[in-house]
């Protein structure tokens, strides 16, 4: 279910979509066009952004492909190495430079070649490379993510490469205990998973959400759908 939002956040008044249909309509918009494009489908963790990224796709069909940024994690190992790991989902601790050189190469590469990309893995919290298949034929990526809109740093050269950015605006209550659920199913206790998400997770939100008026649409979802 999508609901309309009114709000908006230090910015200017962004136009609104609040059904699924409509959404895919302009999705398809943008498929049809001469080229490949790029969806960015951006919000807060938890925020709904691949679940509607995965509807999208589903509607669409195989000219469409999912794109989620988390494929670009930093590892582990290197995390620690560099003394970020307890700040994991920072802007910092993920290869900026690495998803933008994947988005250029799906832009303006050979149409003619399948690129490989990888899936990061809630249930290890690491990323398995060349999981994601984007061949030939592939005339829509939709990528999702927390920092497709950011200004700053290498994520600033993302945006260039958006045919659209969508910011998903969900309920900030119901996005915190979704947040709070995620964590608890993926090992954390009550306690941890409430730090996590009220602590690390909602600076980053913090940090997402000025990158709002980036956007060329707002979508608000409801519901218990999981990010």
């Amino acid at each position: 279910m999508y609901l309309p939002t009114t709000e908006c956040q230090d910015g200017p008044e962004l136009p609104v979509e609040t059904d699924l249909a409509a959404l895919a309509a302009r999705a398809r918009r943008l498929m049809e066009r001469p080229g490949r494009a790029v969806l960015g489908i951006a919000g807060a963790p938890a925020a709904g952004k691949s679940t509607l990224a995965s509807a999208l796709v589903q509607r669409l069909g195989p000219r469409a492909c999912l794109l989620p940024m988390d494929g670009y994690h930093l590892a582990g190992s290197v995390l620690t190495g560099l003394g970020r790991r307890e700040r994991k989902g920072a802007p910092d601790t993920y290869d900026a430079d690495g998803f933008v050189a994947l988005l250029r190469r799906l832009r303006d590469g050979e149409r003619s070649e399948t690129v490989y990309a990888p899936r990061f893995h809630r249930e290890i919290e690491e990323s398995i490379a060349g999981e994601i298949v984007i061949g030939p034929d592939i005339d829509l990526v939709v990528a999702e993510g927390n920092y497709l809109l950011l200004p700053d740093g290498p994520w600033r050269r993302v945006r260039p490469l958006l045919d659209e950015g969508w910011y998903v605006d969900p309920d900030e209550e119901l996005r915190l205990r979704r947040l709070v659920d995620r964590h608890v199913e993926f090992g954390r206790s009550p306690e941890e998973a409430h730090a996590r998400a009220h602590g690390t997770d909602q600076a980053n939100a913090v940090t997402i959400a000025a990158t709002r008026a980036r956007a060329d649409l707002v979508v608000r979802l409801a519901g218990r759908e999981e990010q």
